[in-house]
């Protein structure tokens, strides 16, 4: 068993940084995944580079297809529906009970910020990194470690749904503002509206996504 324990540990950790880069926008669906250089990019066997790529297939951001190795994995409609319906039950809940001065507050602020700033340069890449900081500090609100790990994969999968939109600044436009207005709520300790406003919010998203993947699908 202890043996084990720094294997894992390896594979965790390794998981958790692809999870980050899927996260960030730097690896995108369709993105092949070549064993031998992604091994020597994180320093780590193959052997124990399979072992992540078997852990991020069960997640569904990463699948094998025989003869053609490895890729960044696109959500289809019941992963999407899934991921909007976790999505819903943790970021509403973590707004309800949420404190106006907790930390994470903080940086509620400035990924709005920063979002917004991104926005003047027309950097819709990085507005999008930043809508993703957004919801991760409410998930901080709720002070769970659990739900931390369970969002971080959760935002991973919700990074790749967005490959469905070819116009990122349609995604991510409307959205700057209605972040701004929910850390608006909250500060004003209107908790019980700030999750309201999150519901309907999170509601006109997946609907956005679940559009551009049937339009996609028609045009096939």
């Amino acid at each position: 068993m202890k043996k084990d324990a720094p294997a894992q540990t390896l594979i965790d950790r390794t998981a958790e940084t692809i999870r980050a880069r899927i996260t960030a926008g730097d690896l995108v669906p369709g993105t092949r995944l070549s064993e031998a250089a992604l091994s020597e990019q994180l320093g780590i066997s193959r052997n124990t580079l399979r072992e992540v790529f078997r852990l991020l297939t069960q997640e569904g951001l990463v699948r094998h297809e025989p003869h053609r190795g490895v890729s960044v994995a696109l959500p289809d409609v019941a992963a999407i529906i899934d991921i909007y319906r976790v999505r819903r039950l943790i970021e509403c809940d973590a707004l309800r009970g949420a404190s106006a001065f907790h930390p994470s507050v903080a940086r509620m602020v400035q990924a709005v910020d920063a979002a917004r700033r991104w926005q003047a340069d027309g950097d819709w890449r990085s507005v999008g990194t930043e809508n993703m900081a957004f919801h991760t500090a409410i998930v901080e609100l709720a002070d769970s470690d659990r739900l931390m790990r369970l969002y971080r994969q959760i935002s991973a999968e919700l990074r790749l749904a967005f490959g469905h939109l070819n116009n990122h600044a349609l995604l991510h436009a409307p959205y700057i503002e209605k972040n701004a207005a929910i850390l608006a709520l909250l500060q004003a300790g209107r908790n019980d509206e700030a999750a309201e406003a999150m519901s309907g919010y999170l509601s006109l998203s997946e609907r956005t996504v679940l559009a551009a993947l049937a339009r996609q699908q028609q045009g096939r």
